[in-house]
């Protein structure tokens, strides 16, 4: 079916959406912290590149990465539609987060990624991860 907007109607309709965050994948995350006590982290403050969990005492930024947008090697797989923009999504998102890797290292912060797949199921590998991440440092 072809779209009855043009593609510059279409763009401006896109970019009204906002994102609502990943809640589901956050909230996951959460619970997780909550079953580990593992404390002292807030959500949304304002630090560069917007981490999902800030660790403000231990000057920790963690951020939960979708496995589609962050081009995880696991279980990312191209659309087959639109491959040149999908491809350079992918390129800009994964060049972004080095970026804000490495400004945040550099003003003393730990940077801690986890794919959204690794919040699936018991997560027994990503309690490991976390409990090796809070108990050594």
């Amino acid at each position: 079916m072809a779209d009855v907007f043009s593609p510059m109607q279409r763009s401006e309709l896109m970019s009204r959406i906002r994102s609502r965050g990943n809640l589901r994948t956050e909230g996951r995350l959460v619970t997780i912290f909550r079953d580990m006590r593992i404390t002292g982290w807030r959500r949304h403050r304002p630090l560069y590149g917007r981490p999902d969990f800030v660790f403000p005492a231990r000057r920790v930024a963690v951020f939960v990465d979708g496995c589609f947008w962050h081009g995880c090697p696991q279980h990312y797989s191209a659309p087959a539609q639109n491959r040149d923009f999908w491809k350079n999504k992918r390129q800009t998102n994964l060049a972004r987060d080095r970026q804000v890797n490495s400004l945040l290292r550099s003003r003393g912060w730990r940077v801690l990624r986890i794919w959204e797949h690794e919040l699936r199921g018991e997560a027994a590998g990503l309690r490991r991860k976390l409990r090796r991440w809070f108990s050594e440092r």
